[in-house]
């Protein structure tokens, strides 16, 4: 899946939002919603540098950003809500379940067991929800 290059005139908040629209839906707006009560402006540079600004430059197509960032959060091992937001991206722009589950187990070799193993039951609550019907076929 591709998105559209970044508009004259758009504004990083405009294309933030627009790219994120894209890729999570309502997920950004929820986002929006969680902090407005506490740090509304939080949320702006949200939309403004990591989809406005990286998000949205050439050079690679959003299965692509979704597998690196998939692979980031995974190492991190401290960001599970960020990484069931970002498998459902991945998913939302063309990765397969068994991409998303490679991607998570490649991160062992670099970030250790406990961290893939985390990342992987992440990724199975997410499919769980996304799939539930081929999920009870499964048992």
């Amino acid at each position: 899946m591709t998105h559209q290059s970044p508009s004259a005139g758009e504004s990083r908040l405009e294309r933030g939002k627009r790219v994120l629209a894209e890729i999570d839906g309502a997920a950004g707006h929820n986002v929006v919603a969680a902090l407005a009560d506490i740090a509304p402006e939080f949320a702006n540079y949200l939309f403004e540098f990591p989809f406005g600004d990286i998000y949205s430059r050439p050079g690679l197509d959003l299965r692509a950003r979704e597998i690196a960032t998939i692979a980031a959060l995974t190492a991190m091992g401290t960001a599970t809500p960020q990484l069931k937001v970002h498998i459902e991206a991945g998913l939302n722009v063309g990765l397969t379940k068994d991409e998303i589950t490679e991607t998570i187990i490649q991160m062992a070799v670099y970030a250790g067991f406990p961290a893939a193993l985390n990342g992987l039951f992440a990724a199975k609550e997410v499919f769980a929800a996304r799939f539930p019907v081929q999920q009870e076929q499964a048992v």
